[in-house]
């Protein structure tokens, strides 16, 4: 069952600009917008090539900017972004590219703050192995690489232990 249009292809053009310029969109989310307005197929594509060749559309800018907020809002790891973009259907190409724009210093700032708040909140745990994996689930949670996660509980540890 088809629903219905609920607007014509200039007044979804005129939406869809306006929706792309409060915040970088990428076309999944686009395409999801005119699905429920009931656009069809056809005319999805070609409001999508209108709005990539008017630059409303660019994926590879849109992966920059998640990357930047997800890493300086909300301390996600790069696997965990790279698994979100993978779900927008973001091109590999444009997923490395924002993940290359990621300062590495900021990067492990971050690790080590969640990693040190983490530590610091686990009060009720006695085993230090047990509060080690806690940490360590958290920090894979938010989508960091292993190798990186021990460096920082190691160093976490060496701080705390003084």
């Amino acid at each position: 069952m088809k629903s219905e249009r609920k607007y014509s292809l200039i007044e979804a053009k005129f939406k869809l600009e306006a929706y792309c310029a409060y915040q970088e969109r990428c076309s999944f989310e686009l395409e999801k917008k005119m699905k429920s307005w009931g656009i069809d197929n056809e005319d999805q594509g070609r409001l999508l090539a209108e709005l990539i060749s008017s630059n409303f559309l660019n994926e590879e800018r849109f992966a920059e900017a998640y990357v930047s907020g997800k890493v300086r809002i909300k301390r996600w790891g790069r696997i965990k972004i790279r698994r979100e973009l993978k779900q927008r259907h973001i091109s590999e190409y444009s997923i490395n590219k924002g993940i290359a724009s990621i300062d590495l210093d900021d990067y492990w700032n971050n690790l080590m703050f969640l990693t040190l708040k983490k530590w610091e909140s686990i009060t009720n745990e006695q085993d230090s192995y047990k509060k080690k994996a806690k940490v360590y689930r958290y920090l894979s949670s938010k989508g960091y690489e292993t190798d990186l996660l021990k460096d920082a509980v190691e160093e976490v540890l060496g701080r705390t232990k003084k």
